[in-house]
């Protein structure tokens, strides 16, 4: 199964994912080019930013709605 296929089934579960889930449990160092991709595929995904030790990163998951 391709990276962007599992991506899409864990939002599809209601799960968040950052970068860092991403790279550990689908080898995606990517994952803002596969969440395009879905986006582009018609998935409504929401970006949220979080900060954790002075650094900010993304985390997506399903717009609720």
């Amino acid at each position: 199964m391709s990276q962007k296929a599992q991506i899409e089934k864990w939002l599809l579960r209601g799960r968040r994912l950052n970068p860092a889930q991403a790279l550990k449990n689908f080898g995606s160092f990517r994952l803002a080019a596969r969440i395009d991709e879905l986006r582009k595929d018609g998935l409504d995904i929401e970006t949220k930013y979080q900060h954790k030790d002075g650094k900010r990163f993304a985390s997506y998951g399903l717009a609720r709605g």
